[in-house]
């Protein structure tokens, strides 16, 4: 039972991880190289290695058996150690015992309970890795059980004692694809399609529907960068600007959140300064807005955000999806997100935006003579000439922009490519009839209309019931049947209607992420607070009441568009 450490956070842990360069060069010799996943860090968790480190030390013949995550069994990095214990190994026997607490929803109904109780949210597999010498096969056999849907812990326990061996019935034989899957496996159609993230960032001639895509911001400091209040955001960054600048390399005080950047900045003599014109919105998660420190050097992972909101204060916008190890969702928004905004999202913009460069007194490449940004398509010239030739000149990009957005609500585009769609991002194609190509686009503009103005949209028709005129919240809780929200000791809100929960959004329903995210929040180790009441003290002592009734609204309206989308037939 290795451990499951990816990797610390920050300097400040207390648990760092210890480096083992010729292991980790192993992993990068092997796993690495022979996944297709562009992001590889979770190839590196601490029970992968302890995978590779095993494989290694048994040599010509052994047997490997551990408990541990079972990410690795479907995950969209893991390909290439899927790979390599198919070629590595004779036999492989894997029991799935489920559990996997990250998920939400019906998901995670089915995920059930965890063999180790709260121990681990993690999904967990017991493994044997079986190779001997002797051995016929040039490929393992591979022998998997799933140990089943909403079972409990008590139940799964049982399973596995009633089972005693890998040498059983109910361990069916596993053939992996082309592809490294060996469950959920893709098929060969959905590779056919046009991606929609470019071969190469920032090329309009790319045969993608989009000229560049990025990840959401990942700050590696959510407590100080992220906040409901203005104040506090401003003394948190001040705070951790002060304690930055009087570190030294060789003594780190605690407010800064040291990671690589951090230290190699003071290592280099980088003053870190305050700039209130940084301060700007941002959406941190669906429905949930909070004021953000938009600033390279405090924010750790930017990747081409910072393309699409050069200040964050420019008009976008970007749809939003998940990427990969999730189930599949999109939404739009006009807002600087956090990578998990979407699980691990990546978001396509509308347009993106170039710093202007010229020799000074001449005309630049805009034709224009001044400083500031010139905003750039984000849909390709490409998709745009493919589109014009199947439905009229009179088709425009942001036309082409809101066609993705209705496609990617399709239920059956959903539903058929669910395995694609965990593990790698978003494929599809002008369908070839005219009219529904204007269906979908229409569609997507609706749905856009509706997801951009969240907060704006009617009260939904359901029983508020108030004692007293209390906006204020700690922590909203919902019943066991969800019919009823108690917002506060003063205020509930009844006949919440079931289907309000159908629409669901990186894992939660609008309702269930306001819940979540609209508490007050006290960070452990920093002290920091998070308030929601201070965002409705700046934008109407009733904001939360009034966002929850909207955001029913958006549930309903949202899934009457989407039942009424067109019919689509998956070319092959």
């Amino acid at each position: 039972n290795p451990p499951y450490s990816v990797g610390q956070k920050s300097a400040n842990d207390n648990n760092q991880n210890t480096g083992y360069k010729k292991l980790e060069d192993r992993i990068k010799d092997t796993y690495a190289a022979l996944t297709n996943a562009t992001n590889k860090n979770s190839l590196y968790d601490s029970y992968i290695k302890a995978f590779r480190w095993a494989a290694d030390r048994i040599g010509d013949g052994g047997i490997i058996g551990f408990v541990t995550n079972a990410g690795w069994l479907d995950g969209a990095a893991m390909d290439g150690l899927r790979k390599c214990f198919a070629k590595e190994f004779s036999g492989i026997y894997v029991f799935n015992l489920r559990g996997n607490a990250r998920t939400q929803g019906y998901v995670r109904q089915k995920e059930a309970g965890n063999i180790f109780c709260s121990g681990s949210r993690a999904p967990i597999a017991i493994t044997l890795l079986v190779k001997n010498p002797d051995a016929q096969n040039t490929a393992a056999e591979i022998f998997y059980c799933d140990i089943g849907d909403y079972l409990t812990r008590a139940e799964k326990l049982e399973k596995i004692t009633r089972l005693q061996s890998v040498l059983n019935d109910e361990f069916k034989n596993l053939t992996p694809n082309d592809k490294g899957d060996w469950i959920n496996q893709r098929g060969d159609t959905f590779e056919n399609y046009l991606p929609l993230a470019p071969a190469k960032k920032f090329d309009a001639t790319a045969q993608s529907f989009f000229v560049v895509n990025s990840a959401g911001l990942k700050t590696q400091r959510d407590v100080y960068c992220y906040n409901f209040s203005l104040s506090a955001l401003t003394n948190n960054i001040q705070a951790t600007i002060d304690a930055y600048n009087n570190s030294t390399p060789e003594f780190f005080l605690y407010n800064v959140v040291w990671t690589r950047a951090t230290k190699q900045n003071k290592q280099r003599k980088v003053k870190y300064i305050y700039t209130v014109k940084k301060v700007t919105d941002s959406i941190y998660r669906p429905f949930c807005k909070q004021y953000l420190y938009y600033d390279a050097k405090l924010n750790e992972m930017t990747y081409q955000m910072f393309k699409l909101f050069p200040t964050g204060k420019e008009e976008n916008f970007l749809i939003c999806v998940v990427n990969g190890d999730r189930n599949f969702s999109v939404l739009m928004t006009d807002k600087i997100t956090d990578v998990q905004f979407q699980f691990n999202g990546q978001c396509f913009p509308l347009y993106w935006y170039e710093k202007k460069s010229f020799a000074q007194g001449t005309l630049n490449g805009f034709g224009e003579v001044g400083e500031g940004y010139a905003r750039r398509d984000g849909v390709t010239d490409f998709i745009w000439r493919q589109a014009r030739l199947l439905y009229g000149d009179d088709v425009t990009k942001e036309d082409i922009f809101y066609y993705v957005y209705g496609f990617l609500h399709l239920p059956a585009y959903r539903e058929k490519f669910s395995a694609e769609l965990k593990k790698s991002l978003p494929r599809i194609f002008l369908v070839p009839e005219t009219k529904k190509f204007w269906q979908l686009s229409k569609a997507g503009r609706a749905l856009a209309e509706i997801h951009l103005n969240y907060e704006t949209q009617p009260p939904a028709q359901v029983e508020v019931v108030k004692r007293a005129e209390n906006y204020r919240v700690e922590k909203m809780k919902l019943s066991a049947d969800k019919k009823t929200l108690i917002y506060n000791a003063d205020i509930a809100i009844k006949n919440i209607p079931a289907r309000a929960f159908k629409y669901v959004v990186n894992g939660r329903s609008p309702l269930e992420w306001i819940i979540e995210r609209y508490q007050i929040k006290k960070d452990s180790a920093s002290g920091i607070e998070n308030n929601p009441n201070d965002w409705a003290a700046a934008h109407g002592e009733d904001y939360i009441l009034k966002l929850i009734l909207s955001c029913i609204t958006v549930s309903l309206k949202t899934l009457e568009i989407v039942e009424n989308l067109p019919s689509v037939d998956y070319i092959k």
